[in-house]
């Protein structure tokens, strides 16, 4: 990365160097991303495929997709407390260091053979990927010189390309050794790559902003003694319930996944009001709130398809296509490269037409972004009853139909992910910082939950029918967004 760190044309002195023309500290935030999400990716591949696997867990279709998306909507749940350690106790920098320390024990964890110690290391990932999330993108926006600088939306597109890095190499070195070597020894993988993350973050943390080092409203003696005491007390809550059932042979899978699926629905709703009925806000910031809503249910319905990429499309893939093209046979973890390579294709020319486009005073609003991002998930899906239709009578289909799904979902995660991160560091209120970017992840948290709670409910998301309403959904739901951006915009006050 050396060759891409230039000197700032913006600085005095001459001597400030930057990362592809921003804060150096970017290149740190940068590949503590890429690495993290490396091995986040890698076992995110391995995971549908070694449920559904007669040498891994052997579970249905629907219990795979189940557990799968309580997984991925747990990571995203955890972001919020994460967010309030980061606010609260630690600190965003040492408590990305504590978070990627959890992420690389929950690795080792799964390496080790056995149902007992692949949820217990499944629940560590969870955790430590939850308290890293919110606090690394809130450093990212300590980089610049608050909302109104206009490198900021670029800085967030650089930091996304770190992400899909490490998504790229993920399916390729995890999803290979896992599938065709051992199961086990690609989670170990996985583990090896966050070790990477974490070293590379310490060594480069001289470069962030002072800010990351500050725990912006530390909790009083009382309010630890507090929050220690109501932890503990769901903690011997949880043990003696649990420990109950198993006691009596009545404990299931369902036992964890149903609660689960509805706190994962329950909490983002919650926490919303809670803020929205904060007194301490402002007005600027109540009406700010208000239009942050409107992306928050768009944002949901987006990622309850999107993510469905790892989990239903896989299974798909790994069904009833050849996995073959020009001659060369490939596993079903590779599908996962699609997106990342997409993405890292196309997101510095996205980045480009934004900046283009806003010189001329025409970039498209942030309203008008998340709308085209809703209606293109909804249109990949339409594509997807497709290749459903040819393969009802047990055909197998060309690889290029999960392309083509693949692409157009990820030039609609272009429009709303990257931009969805910058809007709500800048309608954030102040008293919030680092937890409303837990917020935004809960919105994944919702659309993940929603559907691992059709799976539980026995739906086969893998039927025409299905696909088709989740389609129209998002086509109707980006219609809407579109149809009410003034008032949207209104409520976003000075923010564009």
């Amino acid at each position: 990365m050396a060759s891409s760190l230039t000197k700032d044309p913006a600085s005095t002195s001459g001597s400030v160097r930057t990362f592809f023309g921003h804060p150096r500290g970017l290149a740190t935030l940068f590949m503590t991303e890429m690495w993290e999400r490396f091995s986040f990716y890698g076992m995110r591949a391995l995971l549908p495929l070694y449920l559904v696997s007669g040498s891994g867990l052997h579970m249905s279709a629907t219990t795979a997709t189940a557990v799968y998306s309580i997984y991925l909507a747990m990571v995203y749940l955890l972001a919020m407390p994460g967010g309030w350690f980061g606010d609260r106790v630690w600190g965003p920098r040492r408590t990305v260091v504590v978070a990627a320390s959890v992420v690389m024990v929950g690795h080792l964890t799964l390496a080790l053979p056995g149902s007992g110690s692949f949820f217990a290391g499944l629940a560590l990932v969870a955790l430590g990927s939850g308290l890293l999330k919110a606090n690394i993108s809130t450093m990212v926006g300590h980089l610049y010189d608050g909302p109104e600088d206009p490198r900021r939306d670029g800085g967030f597109t650089v930091f996304y390309m770190g992400i899909n890095l490490g998504a790229f190499a993920a399916p390729l070195i995890i999803g290979t050794v896992g599938e065709k070597v051992n199961w086990h020894l690609g989670f170990a993988l996985a583990a090896v790559g966050m070790g990477l993350g974490l070293v590379q973050f310490l060594i480069g943390t001289r470069h962030l902003d002072p800010r990351s080092n500050v725990v912006p409203k530390p909790l009083s003696a009382e309010e630890r003694r507090s929050t220690l005491r109501k932890g503990l007390l769901w903690l011997v809550v949880a043990v003696v319930f649990y420990g109950v059932l198993v006691a009596t042979d009545v404990y299931t899978l369902n036992w964890a996944l149903v609660p689960i699926t509805i706190a994962g629905l329950v909490i983002p709703v919650a926490v919303l009001v809670r803020i929205k009925r904060d007194r301490e806000l402002t007005k600027t910031e109540q009406s700010k709130m208000s239009g942050y809503i409107w992306f928050f249910v768009a944002a949901a319905v987006f990622w309850m398809i999107y993510d469905q990429g790892g989990s239903t499309l896989s299974l798909f893939g790994e069904s009833s296509t050849t996995n073959s093209l020009l001659g060369l046979h490939f596993p079903t973890s590779w599908y996962q490269t699609i997106n990342p390579v997409i993405i890292m294709a196309l997101a510095p020319v996205v980045a480009w037409i934004w900046l283009a486009l806003n010189r001329r005073g025409k970039e498209p609003s942030t309203v008008v972004k998340f709308g085209s991002g809703l209606f293109l998930v909804g249109v990949s899906f339409l594509v997807f009853m497709l290749p459903l239709t040819m393969t009802s009578d047990g055909d197998k289909v060309s690889p290029m139909w999960l392309v083509s799904i693949y692409f157009l979902q990820t030039v609609g995660e272009l429009c709303l992910s990257p931009v969805g991160l910058s809007v709500t560091t800048k309608m954030a209120p102040a008293k919030y910082g680092s937890q409303m970017m837990g917020v935004w992840f809960l919105a994944v948290t919702a659309g993940d939950c929603t559907t691992s709670l059709l799976s539980l409910a026995g739906v086969d998301l893998n039927k025409t029918g299905v696909v088709g309403l989740e389609a129209a959904l998002a086509i109707v739901a980006g219609i809407s967004i579109w149809m009410y951006r003034k008032k949207v915009s209104q409520l976003m006050g000075d923010v564009r």
